[in-house]
């Protein structure tokens, strides 16, 4: 036993691609370990950038976060009233997206907060009603729940209650979300759908850093309370060619990044580049056009867009990591079928993840990976 115990802990502890090792045992007896199995470090997606705008002036290129962290720079630059706090913002974030702004605007626009996700989002009420600009971050999506009834019950009511004689419009809150790789429980998790059914707030998920500075910068400009998603697997992952000056993405307008004539494939965030790469595997495996929609906005959604390309194509995947319970495909498939019925040629298919937590080391079987989703196209064509 001993042996063998020694022998699991070696395993774990050697490198990839190290070769057998012999192990002494109690006893005298020998145990030859075979060599450890490659570790897994594959993204379940490749970032492809997008062509660099033109029309914004000049572009430095930029990851994610970098992006994120522009925004931020121009929002403060532009709006003397607007104020960023949350949890470890003041030296940068956890995840840097506000590195050296407290340095730059000063510790009274750009503040630290106790660990209290509840009081952070009704400050950055209070804050907002006055009619100065809240930029409040939320240090991972997974711990927005503590402020979830300051979310649904006054920032989204707000404006309501009061006859529209008062508001929280200036109010963004910011959050990392998605999987990682390595998050598990509570560093994964996509909460989109808990919000999508409150009306009175706005919810934005980008793809890329190009679509992740202009649709935060039209956020934060927007009339209304914003959750602002950021994939966190592409905060570092994804680079770009990124306008320097402030520019702005319309919400609520999803964009068809790829034409086809046989499928509609439907995502937001991180999973655009998976179902980018199942048109591809389509495509070339089986003769199919796909048409690529990244939804951006949650709420309220692009419901034209969306119906106009189920329209052509007759067939519709919808695919999401949250999961598939109660998720967000659910909504855009239930108006699909009510709105294109009669131009359905199979069922509609919602690729998302599964009703568990959120797992650690079976996070690669968990993700709506693209090898699920080209099954799903391949039960849709056979239909």
């Amino acid at each position: 036993m001993a042996a063998a115990g020694l022998a699991l802990a070696l395993r774990g502890a050697l490198p990839s691609g190290a070769a057998a090792v012999t192990v002494r045992g109690r006893g005298g007896l020998w145990s030859r370990l075979p060599p450890p199995a490659p570790r897994r470090s594959a993204a379940h997606f490749s970032f492809q950038p997008d062509p660099a705008p033109t029309e914004y002036g000049e572009t430095q290129k930029m990851n994610l976060f970098q992006s994120i962290t522009s925004a931020l720079d121009n929002a403060l630059a532009k709006d003397p009233t607007a104020v960023i706090f949350g949890e470890d913002v003041a030296f940068g974030g956890v995840f840097r997206c506000t590195v050296g702004l407290r340095d730059k605007y000063g510790k009274d626009r750009v503040f630290n907060t106790p660990l209290c996700e509840q009081g952070i989002v009704g400050f950055g009420i209070g804050i907002a009603v006055t009619g100065a600009t809240a930029i409040a971050e939320i240090q991972f999506a997974d711990y927005i729940f503590p402020a979830f009834d300051q979310i649904v019950n006054e920032a989204a009511k707000y404006r309501y209650r009061s006859g529209d004689l008062f508001n929280c419009g200036n109010l963004t809150i910011r959050a990392p979300w998605g999987c990682v790789g390595h998050g598990a429980l509570y560093h994964s998790q996509s909460p989109e759908a808990f919000f999508a059914h409150c009306p009175g707030i706005k919810i934005v998920i980008p793809r890329s850093p190009v679509q992740a500075k202009g649709l935060l910068l039209s956020c934060i400009e927007d009339k209304n309370p914003c959750i602002f998603f950021e994939p966190k697997i592409l905060y570092r992952a994804a680079v770009e060619q990124v306008p320097v000056d402030p520019y702005y993405i319309p919400l609520s307008q999803a964009e068809v990044l790829q034409t086809g004539s046989d499928v509609t494939l439907v995502a937001w965030g991180t999973q655009v580049h998976v179902i980018k790469e199942v048109a591809a595997m389509a495509q070339e495996k089986l003769g199919v056009s796909c048409e690529v929609i990244d939804l951006k906005t949650i709420l309220p959604w692009d419901t034209e867009t969306i119906c106009k390309s189920v329209v052509k194509t007759g067939r519709l995947l919808i695919s999401h990591e949250a999961p598939l319970t109660g998720g967000f495909a659910s909504e855009i498939s239930s108006t699909v079928q009510e709105e294109c019925f009669l131009n359905l040629e199979a069922p509609i298919s919602r690729v998302c993840g599964y009703d568990t937590p959120f797992p650690h080391i079976f996070e690669p079987f968990y993700i709506p990976d693209k090898w699920k989703c080209y099954d799903a196209i391949l039960k849709m064509i056979n239909y």
